[in-house]
């Protein structure tokens, strides 16, 4: 188990897009912001194109906590030629997937106590041979983990998240859902939210797929045929949950009250609350990993790249989420 007081490796993400800026702007206040030591990993000069502040190059993560007051940590991944912000090549491509790599690699070796990874463009990345969905999928072949027994949680301060289905169209969601994927999605974010929150009896509120969750079948029977079913699976293993619930009326202050994490069925049902409530400070976790990995929920936002108008309270809240996270399981690592 690594050590709460490691450092974070921070990827920067695609050279060309904000994440070198907000990684910047997050050192820069690292104090407002309360954050831990970290290391930033990636391309100087993709640093230096949109900052001007200090770098401590460094050469082993190790060495980011005694540095980390005199400049931010970096540890160096060069592309073989430097990116200007807003424009993307294939040279940037493979240097925001060799600092994924490597930044991974040290949250599995313990040398740091978890990685964020900042926004890459997958359309960059599809273009040199990457097959994987996005970075989560990665991550979780990296770790030795079907993708299958992994969730992605998106978390703010007052409300948990989590897709069962992601990036499909709506017309394939319910041919998607069976019962087994919303059990396992539903016991990865039950787990998760005992390991990386602390939570001992976490309770769970399952959203349903249709209109008024189906209205007893009236409105589609996915609720009766495919939902209840995984729920009450569930609830056989001892575990807080509920639902199906109306989507419509999940989300207020109250309800969101009474649970520590919202299932839904699919991408903008779990999203859009989440977006609408906390849009700058929204964080990407994903469950079932061996490692911490966060991520800002935002992208790479190439079209206002280099022109100081990034806002680095997303990433500020990816790294906080990140410590908080490894923290949590170094004080209970058996969770």
């Amino acid at each position: 188990m690594v050590s709460a007081l490691s450092p974070l490796a921070v990827s920067l993400g695609d050279p060309a897009g904000i994440g070198p800026e907000v990684v910047a702007k997050c050192w820069d206040s690292r104090r407002e912001l309360g954050l831990p030591a970290f290391v930033a990993v990636g391309d100087p000069r993709s640093l230096s194109a949109v900052w001007d502040g200090p770098v401590a190059v460094v050469s082993d993560p190790r060495e980011a906590a005694q540095a980390f007051d005199e400049g931010l940590p970096l540890l160096a991944v060069a592309a073989s030629s430097g990116d200007l912000p807003g424009q993307p090549s294939m040279a940037g491509a493979h240097c925001s997937l060799d600092a994924l790599e490597l930044a991974v690699g040290l949250a599995r070796s313990g040398s740091c106590a978890a990685v964020v990874t900042g926004p890459v463009a997958k359309h960059q990345l599809y273009a040199i041979g990457f097959t994987h969905p996005g970075q989560t999928e990665f991550v979780a072949e990296r770790c030795g983990v079907s993708p299958s027994n992994v969730a992605m949680m998106l978390a703010g301060p007052s409300l948990r998240t989590v897709p069962v289905t992601t990036h499909l169209p709506l017309a394939a969601v319910g041919e998607t859902l069976t019962s087994a994927l919303i059990e396992a999605r539903g016991r990865a974010t039950l787990r998760g939210l005992q390991r990386n929150f602390g939570i001992a009896e976490p309770r769970l509120a399952v959203a349903g797929l249709n209109p008024h969750a189906g209205e007893g079948g009236a409105l589609g029977r996915e609720e009766l045929e495919v939902i209840e079913p995984a729920i009450a699976a569930l609830r056989a293993e001892g575990w807080i949950v509920t639902g199906p619930h109306p989507a419509d009326t999940m989300f207020h202050g109250p309800a969101r009250a009474r649970f520590d994490a919202a299932l839904c069925m699919y991408h903008d049902q779990a999203l859009i609350p989440l977006k609408a409530l906390h849009f700058e400070e929204g964080v990407n976790l994903t469950l079932g990993l061996p490692i911490v990995r966060t991520a800002p929920d935002h992208g790479t936002a190439f079209d206002i790249a280099g022109q100081e108008k990034a806002d680095p309270r997303a990433m500020a809240a990816a790294i906080r989420t990140a410590a908080s996270c490894a923290r949590h399981r170094a004080a209970n690592p058996c969770a």
